[in-house]
């Protein structure tokens, strides 16, 4: 049986018009900003006329440790909204949008795929609605103010060596990680080190998914620390006077930007912090919108539980002051049979064995997410290569466990496929058995809390910080910023910061590379391992195999 591949679905999607997309939700024609017929952005105004609704239920998305052969977290997103609209709910979904730089790096589309998709998915991909362009302008725009107020005169006394705020583009270019800027004389400036790092890591994407409003917005983009002086004290944004101009840069992009599933079903895409070095969710501002507008709505955090659901829960639901009534925890067969041991070119063969040695991973995913509370169901995401064997040797796993895992076959039948999974999810919600509380207090110290997530999500031993990293955090909780969550920055192939470490590692350490203070967004950035805040391309890249074809039409971009 040939399949069609994912980009030619999309392209025989029969979409309609957004603005009847915005009806199924009771969004008027009037508070949909159009671009195109399949695309919009929700005006403010509608937004806030929604406040004082009650709410729908939130169902999160996660998934084990990402391997080469794929968990399809994005794409049972998708197809659970689908299914639960099948099942006569009124749901939506909210998901990230995409990043050029992994588009053209190795990871392709972030639309979904097969029958369960976002589309138009090549818009999606690339520009959209211009968003991520907006914040790289912002962020930038920052740093050529903090440039040329040293510039003319540095009234505000900043030590360049301390500038704190770099530059952004949202492709992976490791060449521009640490740079030398103003060079060329006295007219370019003060020379000084520099660097970039890709947008999606950038303290304003971080602010904008975080925001409520415009007004919520400036404030937390005034808070920024861009520099500090000989003294040590901070400046801010707002001591340059450049959160207003910033605003201005992002008033569109603050409005959450609607589209449809291939079934019709209304998507929210909104804001795109990676999980492995940011936040990981899409914007609050989307999530709080849907939920006002549908009973149910499925959102997604990126990469494994122990990255995303983990500052979902920790970081996300606690700026919002919004909780999951469930938890999706996706798998696969394949997925298991890597983290078993078996080569990626083996997998298409039966091996049971390896199957029940790679639950390990999803085992410790499930009891992590049900250590915050909340109720969590297994997703089993089908590959025509699975056997009857191999799913049952995942549902029997996770029986043993005390949980329930649901063969899914979204990809190939669309909401047909995912019925029961999403009849498990309305069970788990109705019930209301979700009694959410985050991982740790408000007020433990910072380090304290990395030392919580390493221990408790990770399962490592200690945690190895030099004594200038741990005297910073002291500072920052001097100067009223222990309160803060703490945004840990980490390899999402491993427990550990090993990305070659498979499985349900024990005994490994946590190293503590750099801390960043992100005022604004309201938490600190705690960088383990080796991981890079600006992403390198692969020996060959996706962008080789991404063109125009005859017709006009891309190629390569799943």
């Amino acid at each position: 049986m040939a399949f069609k591949t994912d980009i030619e679905i999309a392209r025989e999607a029969n979409k309609k018009p957004i603005q009847e997309i915005g009806a199924k939700l009771g969004i008027p024609s009037d508070d949909l900003l159009p671009f195109g017929h399949d695309k919009a952005k929700v005006s403010a105004e509608f937004i806030k006329a929604q406040e004082g609704k009650k709410d729908g239920k939130l169902i999160l998305v996660t998934a084990i440790n990402p391997t080469p052969a794929g968990e399809g977290k994005t794409t049972t997103t998708v197809g659970l909204g689908d299914g639960l609209n099948a099942i006569g709910k009124n749901a939506a979904i909210c998901i990230r949008e995409a990043s050029l730089g992994p588009c053209f790096g190795m990871k392709g589309g972030a639309a979904g795929g097969g029958y369960a998709q976002v589309v138009p998915m090549e818009d999606m991909n690339l520009h959209f609605t211009g968003d991520f362009h907006a914040i790289t302008s912002a962020h930038n725009l920052l740093s050529a103010m903090i440039d040329n107020h040293v510039y003319w005169g540095n009234e505000q006394q900043i030590d360049i060596r301390r500038i704190a705020w770099r530059r952004v583009m949202d492709m992976n270019d490791r060449a521009l990680r640490q740079i030398t800027a103003s060079l060329g004389g006295v007219a370019n400036g003060f020379p000084r080190e520099a660097g970039f790092d890709i947008t999606v890591a950038s303290e304003v994407m971080a602010i904008l998914c975080l925001s409520n409003n415009l007004e919520d917005l400036q404030k937390r983009l005034g808070d920024i620390i861009v520099a500090y002086r000989r003294d040590r004290t901070p400046v801010y944004c707002r001591d340059i006077k450049a959160d207003g101009a910033m605003t201005v840069l992002l008033k569109d992009a603050m409005q959450p930007n609607l589209v449809q599933t291939l079934e019709n079903n209304p998507a929210f895409v909104h804001g795109g912090p990676f999980a492995n070095i940011a936040h990981g969710c899409n914007s609050v501002v989307a999530t709080k919108t849907a939920l006002k507008l549908a009973d149910y709505v499925v959102t997604e955090a990126g990469f494994g539980a122990d990255l995303g659901a983990e500052k979902f829960m920790n970081i996300k639901c606690r700026k919002a002051g919004i909780s999951p009534d469930a938890v999706v925890l996706v798998a696969t067969v394949r997925a298991m049979k890597m983290n078993g041991g078996v080569a990626k070119a083996d997998l298409g063969e039966e091996n049971v064995d390896a199957v029940g040695s790679g639950c390990a991973n999803l085992g410790r995913h499930i009891e992590n997410v049900k250590s915050f509370g909340v109720p969590v169901v297994v997703a089993i995401n089908h590959f025509v290569t699975d056997t009857d064997a191999e799913v049952q040797a995942v549902k029997d796993y996770v029986a043993s466990l005390g949980t329930e895992a649901i063969l899914c076959k979204h990809w190939a039948h669309g909401s047909e496929g995912v019925k029961d999974l999403a009849e498990q999810v309305v069970k788990m919600a109705e019930s209301e058995m979700a009694a959410f509380h985050p991982l740790y207090p408000d007020d433990m110290p910072l380090f304290e809390k990395v030392e919580t997530i390493a221990k408790r999500i990770y399962r490592a031993d200690e945690v190895l910080a030099d004594k200038k990293i741990r005297d910073q955090l002291k500072a920052w909780e001097a100067d009223g910023y222990g309160n803060l969550p703490v945004c840990m920055a980490k390899t999402q192939y491993s427990f550990s910061t090993d990305p070659n470490l498979r499985g349900a590692p024990t005994g490994h350490s946590l190293p503590v590379r750099e801390v960043r203070l992100s005022a604004g967004a309201g938490f600190i950035v705690v960088i383990c391992g080796e991981i890079m805040t600006m992403p390198g391309l692969p020996r060959v890249p996706s962008a080789e195999q991404i063109m125009l074809n005859d017709d006009g039409l891309i190629e390569g971009l799943f």
